[in-house]
C-alpha cells in the first residue's frame, strides 16, 4: 500500500512538473493565459507555469515564408497574367499575433491577392513584365500597414512569376526575333560601311603616298638635269672665256678670222641639208674672204715670176 502511494505521489510529480516547466527556445516567446484570460509575455528560457490554472502559447519570432498561390490579374490594357509571389514575414508582438488574427497566413495570402490585382490592374502589359521591383515595392507597403495591428512585420515580397497567354508570348516571341534580326542587320551595315571607309581610307592614303613618291622621284629628277645644266653651261661659260681670252691674248687678224669662218662653213655645208641660212653680219668676213683671195692671186703672181729665175740660173750654169 505504501509502495502504491509513493509512486502515484511520484507520478503526480511528474505530470505536475511537465505542465507545469516549460522551456522556451531563443527564438521564441510565450503568452501565458491564466484561467482564459491573458497574464502576461514570457521571453525564452525556463519558465514556470500553474499547471491547470496557467496556459502558455508558443510564438515563433523567426522570418517565415508565405507562398501566394497563383491567380489571374487583369492588367490595364485587358491583358490576363497568371502572377504568384512569396510574402517574407516575422512575428514583432506575440500578444496581437495571438489575438488580433485567428488563421494568420489565410488572411495575408487573402490579402496579398487582392492587393496584387489592384496594382497590377494600374499596370500596362509592358510595365508589368519590366516593373517587378515596383510591383514589389507597393505590395510589401501594403501588407506591411494591414498587417501591423496583427503583430507582425512584412520583410520583403518577391514576385515569383508574371506569365503571359501564350498568344501574348508568341507575338513577343516574333517581336523579339524581329527586333534582333534588325540590330543583327543594322550591326552588319555599320561593319560594311566602316570596311568600306577603312577601304578607302587606305586606298587615299596609297594615292597620297604614291603621288607623294612620284613628285618627289620628279624633283629629284628635275633636281639632277637642273645641276646637270648647271654644270654644262658653267663648263662651256668657262670654255668660251678661256677661248675668248685665249684669242684676245693672240691679238688674231682678220685673215686669221677669215680662215676660221671658212672652216667653220665647210662644216655647215658638210650636212644634207639643201639650204644653209648664213648670219646678217657676214659683209665684214667677205671683205676679208675677198682680202684674203687678193693675197693669194699675189701670191700665185709672185710665184711665177720666181720660177722663170730659178730656171735661167739652172740654164748658165
Amino acid at each position: 500500500m505504501d509502495l502504491f502511494l509513493a509512486i502515484l505521489i511520484i507520478l503526480v510529480l511528474l505530470v505536475v512538473a511537465f505542465k507545469g516547466v516549460k522551456i522556451l527556445r531563443p527564438y521564441e516567446k510565450g503568452v501565458v493565459e491564466r484561467l482564459g484570460k491573458y497574464n502576461r509575455t514570457v521571453e525564452s528560457g525556463l519558465v514556470i507555469v500553474f499547471p491547470f490554472v496557467e496556459t502558455i502559447r508558443k510564438v515563433d519570432l523567426r522570418e517565415q515564408v508565405v507562398d501566394v498561390p497563383p491567380q489571374e490579374v487583369i492588367t490595364k490594357d485587358n491583358t490576363v497574367v497568371v502572377v504568384d509571389c512569396v510574402i517574407f514575414y516575422e512575428v514583432v508582438d506575440p500578444f496581437n499575433a495571438v489575438y488580433n488574427v485567428v488563421n494568420f497566413y489565410q488572411a495575408i495570402t487573402k490579402l496579398a491577392q487582392t492587393n496584387l490585382r489592384n496594382i497590377i490592374g494600374d499596370l500596362e502589359l509592358d510595365q508589368t513584365l519590366t516593373s517587378r521591383e515596383q510591383i514589389n515595392s507597393q505590395l510589401r507597403e501594403v501588407l506591411d500597414l494591414a498587417t501591423d495591428k496583427w503583430g507582425t512585420r512584412v520583410v520583403r515580397v518577391e514576385i515569383q512569376k508574371i506569365e503571359p497567354p501564350k498568344d501574348i508570348v508568341e507575338a513577343m516571341s516574333k517581336q523579339m526575333k524581329a527586333e534582333r534580326m534588325k540590330r543583327a542587320a543594322i550591326l552588319e551595315a555599320e561593319g560594311y560601311k566602316q570596311s568600306e571607309i577603312k577601304k578607302a581610307e587606305g586606298d587615299k592614303q596609297a594615292a597620297i603616298l604614291e603621288a607623294q613618291g612620284k613628285a618627289e622621284a620628279i624633283k629629284a629628277v628635275a633636281d639632277a638635269d637642273k645641276y646637270q645644266e648647271i654644270a654644262i653651261a658653267e663648263g662651256e661659260a668657262k670654255a668660251i672665256l678661256t677661248v675668248y681670252g685665249a684669242i684676245h691674248e693672240g691679238n688674231p687678224t682678220n685673215d686669221l678670222l677669215a680662215i676660221k669662218y671658212m672652216e667653220a662653213l665647210q662644216k655647215v655645208a658638210d650636212g644634207k641639208a639643201t639650204k644653209i641660212f648664213l648670219p646678217l653680219e657676214t659683209s665684214g668676213v667677205l671683205g676679208s674672204i675677198a682680202g684674203i683671195s687678193e693675197l693669194f692671186k699675189e701670191k700665185d703672181k709672185e710665184d711665177k715670176e720666181i720660177q722663170p729665175m730659178k730656171v735661167k740660173v739652172k740654164t748658165d750654169i
